[in-house]
C-alpha cells in the first residue's frame, strides 16, 4: 500500500519514527514534507497528502502536527477525504471499520512514540466493514 505522509515542524520528529515503521511493514511511502523542525504552515502539507490520495498516487495518508487538530481540519475540507484524529488504537480501528477513514491525523505533542506507532499499525491493518456504515458515509457526501 502506498501511504502519503506529511507533517509540520511540530510533527517532524514523530514522522521519522512513523516512516521507519511504515518501511518495516513493507509499505511504499510518499513523503511530502516537511523535512525539518523549521517553522512551516501545516495546511500546505495537508493539501499535499490529500491531493496524493485524490490523484490516486496514494491509498491512504498520515498527517502529523502538534495536536493533530489543524491537520484534521485542513484535510477534511477536501471531498472524499475522511480524516480522523486518533489518540489511541480503538478509535483508529473504528475510524477505518465504521468511517472508512483514508487519512489518519496524529498529535505529536499529545502522543508518545509507542502509542503513535500502535495507532498507525492498528489503523493500517483495519478494514472498512461496509454495510450500514457505507450508507452513512454516503449520507455525508
Amino acid at each position: 500500500m502506498t501511504v502519503a505522509i506529511g507533517c509540520d515542524h511540530g510533527g517532524f520528529p514523530l514522522k521519522r519514527h512513523i516512516v521507519a515503521t511504515l518501511e518495516n511493514l513493507g509499505h511504499e511511502i510518499l513523503d511530502v514534507g516537511c523535512y525539518s523542525e523549521e517553522s512551516v504552515d501545516y495546511p500546505h502539507y495537508a493539501t499535499a497528502v490529500c491531493q496524493a490520495i485524490l490523484d490516486g498516487n496514494a491509498h491512504r495518508g498520515i498527517l502529523i502536527c502538534g495536536t493533530g487538530i489543524g491537520m484534521s481540519i485542513a484535510a477534511n475540507r477536501y471531498p472524499s477525504i475522511r480524516a480522523a484524529l486518533c489518540h489511541e488504537a480503538f478509535t483508529a480501528k473504528m475510524s477505518r471499520e465504521h468511517n472508512d477513514a483514508n487519512v489518519l491525523c496524529l498529535g505529536a505533542r499529545v502522543l508518545g512514540v509507542g502509542i503513535a506507532l500502535d495507532i498507525v499499525t492498528t489503523w493500517l491493518a483495519a478494514h472498512f466493514a461496509g454495510g450500514r456504515h457505507l450508507r452513512r458515509i454516503e449520507l455525508i457526501g
